[in-house]
């Protein structure tokens, strides 16, 4: 699938209505997501045999994204009620019932099986409200040992720190403007914007 084709396809997904403050919910833009969910393409990290997971999934526009792209299936991880009917009546609406599934729990406290995952995909909490917040996800991420791509804010600093102290390799391939809603604007310096970087985490 073509990288404008994709965009337009992620663009048409029912987006949070009423993005809430506590769970920080960063909702991805669907061009932003089809730049993002290319260029892990690019790593030949998407294929038409592995499995993806998706912590934080918000709408699931990147699960669902890898899907599109040739995944064999997605497991999206939400702890918030509301974004996991959303993940679900988007995976209907595309008929991708069969590949793609909404599991409802809190990262770091339930429990999570994503063990036969390939790939996990992630824009987790980045910490603005609740410090390390980003915390059990990266966790997760190195209990699981599989490779994963992670979003983030450009001003953090403890991203690479945490994953080399644990012994994984870690790239830094990209960043692009992220729009925040309207709560979050008095976090930027340019209201309503801020910069996210992308990362490649590799296990030792």
């Amino acid at each position: 699938m073509r990288l404008r084709t994709l965009a337009i396809e992620l663009s048409k997904l029912e987006g949070l209505t009423a993005q809430k403050l506590e769970f920080e919910q960063y909702q991805t833009g669907g061009d932003l997501a089809a730049r993002w969910l290319s260029d892990i393409l690019a790593f030949d990290d998407i294929s038409d045999d592995c499995r993806v997971a998706d912590l934080g999934s918000g709408n699931g526009i990147l699960g669902i994204g890898a899907v599109l792209l040739g995944a064999k299936s997605a497991l999206l991880v939400e702890i918030d009620e509301e974004s996991c009917s959303v993940c679900r009546r988007n995976i209907a609406s595309l008929g991708l019932e069969e590949q793609v599934e909404v599991v409802q729990l809190e990262i770091g406290r339930d429990d999570l099986e994503i063990g036969d995952s390939d790939i996990i995909i992630s824009n987790p909490p980045w910490g603005r409200q609740t410090r390390a917040s980003d915390r059990p996800f990266m966790e997760e991420i190195i209990s699981t040992g599989v490779k994963a791509h992670l979003m983030h804010s450009a001003e953090a600093t403890h991203v690479e720190k945490f994953f080399i102290g644990s012994g994984w390799g870690t790239e830094k391939y990209g960043i692009a403007d992220f729009a925040l809603p309207s709560a979050y604007d008095h976090h930027t310096r340019e209201r309503g914007r801020t910069k996210a970087v992308f990362w490649r985490m590799t296990p030792p």
